[in-house]
């Protein structure tokens, strides 16, 4: 970094920063506020994690919103002279004021320098600023393993070391413990060997606690649920002996996450609040996608059936965003599953607590679901042969039968079908007619 230490504070850096974010930050696939101008930004934090390397985080100004309630994103910038060619997709731009004039400025997590910089410093525990570096001494970390940044399109950024360990690297701040490095330290600290055991993590203490990032293991030689899925559907094969494995392997975290973390009673009181939640998510998302508008009544009725059912509900942590993407079948032929941040969408207050465990699985019968109406022609029998075998596998599993709650059931299948919804207008407008299939269907129970 050619400036003086000094020169590196926020209102600084802004003039240098801020003009080269109003046309970057919005084209990024995990930039959460699409279809609303970009107004300004503050820089909430900034630190020189590396040399050549800041550490920001940012908060976007956006109309609807106070500016200091705009979302908050963690970028890793680098600062060079010039960028070499192969860094060429990485830039950000050239700042023309401020501290930074003439430099060159990048997505400094596509350069494996700095990626293997980051590495280094993840290995050994200790503070840079507000930033916070843990780790776990049960889970070795070797030096000198070569970065790749993955492609595939997600609301955040990970890296693969050496095939071996894999950084998630949140970009949508939320302030608050993560759940995705809460609930997989929970579960190897109880010995859930479902989930990969985190090894290191970076978090932060300004301007509020948050997690920033979680490096665990890698599971080389796994196949990706959704994938296989996929792949089984092409062949025209059956695929419900995995899914019966699966819902087992989902009871088999729940028990572990119901024996390390508290269990609570949902009354009919939370179950109201827990119904109307579910009103709420839906008239907004009628609102954002018109297209909702009429399957509005039938799919409030699924709802309302919730509050009509008696006696108390078990809630636990759960995972939050269960579907085939967040699954992993191993080379030995075993499930683990992985991000448990939850629905990144929704307040981390919310992702935190205490659900019926109904609700992963609801998650998971709409993925099924899903992979089946990428298939032309829509094959529905192996949707819900599927669906069928994943119940009777987290029956199995956990001794209770979800299929025994069928409006707790079609509640949270519904409230997922309409998160898509919104999800799908927002970021994948092709992808809509999906889960508008399922709100027509629901909307019909």
């Amino acid at each position: 970094m050619p400036k003086a230490a000094p020169t590196l504070t926020p209102v600084a850096l802004l003039p240098s920063l801020a003009p080269l974010l109003h046309e970057w930050l919005p084209r990024q696939r995990w930039f959460a506020g699409k279809g609303r101008p970009v107004t300004g930004f503050s820089l909430a934090s900034v630190t020189e994690l590396l040399p050549g390397c800041l550490h920001l985080l940012v908060r976007a100004e956006q109309p609807g919103a106070a500016p200091e309630a705009g979302d908050v994103y963690q970028l890793l910038l680098g600062v060079r002279k010039v960028l070499p060619p192969p860094l060429a997709p990485a830039l950000v731009g050239h700042a023309t004021a401020g501290p930074l004039t003439g430099l060159t400025v990048y997505d400094a997590l596509q350069d494996p320098q700095i990626a293997a910089l980051l590495l280094e410093r993840l290995r050994t525990p200790g503070r840079l600023g507000p930033l916070r570096f843990g780790c776990d001494g049960g889970v070795p970390v070797p030096a000198g393993l070569a970065p790749r940044l993955l492609a595939a399109e997600q609301s955040n950024s990970s890296l693969v070391y050496g095939d071996t360990f894999i950084l998630k690297v949140f970009r949508r701040i939320h302030f608050g413990v993560n759940p995705d490095l809460e609930l997989p330290l929970v579960l190897a600290r109880h010995g859930c060997p479902r989930v990969p055991a985190p090894a290191a993590w970076i978090q932060t203490e300004r301007p509020e606690d948050a997690t920033l990032a979680v490096l665990q293991p890698y599971l080389r030689g796994s196949q990706d649920g959704w994938q296989l899925a996929l792949r089984a559907l092409a062949d025209r094969r059956d695929f419900t002996r995995e899914a019966h494995a699966l819902g087992r392997a989902t009871a088999e975290v729940h028990t572990a996450l119901a024996a390390a973390l508290p269990v609570v009673s949902l009354g009919r009181a939370q179950t109201e609040l827990l119904a109307a939640a579910m009103h709420e998510r839906l008239e907004a998302a009628a609102q954002a996608v018109p297209t909702l508008l009429p399957y509005v009544p039938g799919l409030r009725a699924a709802f309302d059936a919730v509050t009509k059912v008696t006696g108390p509900r078990p809630a636990q942590r759960v995972h939050g965003d269960l579907h085939l993407g967040q699954t992993l079948r191993t080379g030995t032929g075993d499930w683990a599953v992985i991000d448990f941040e939850g629905e990144p969408a929704r307040p981390l207050s919310e992702r935190r607590r205490p659900q019926p465990p109904v609700r992963d699985v609801a998650g998971m019968l709409r993925s099924f679901d899903y992979a089946a109406r990428t298939q032309l022609p829509w094959r529905p029998e192996w949707a819900e042969s599927c669906r069928d075998a994943y119940c009777a596998g987290y029956a199995a599993g956990a001794g209770t039968d979800p299929r025994d709650e069928p409006e707790l059931l079609r509640a949270y299948e519904t409230d997922k079908a309409v998160y898509e919804v919104l999800y799908e207008a927002r970021h994948r407008p092709d992808w809509l007619a999906v889960p508008m299939a399922a709100v027509r269907r629901l909307a019909q129970d």
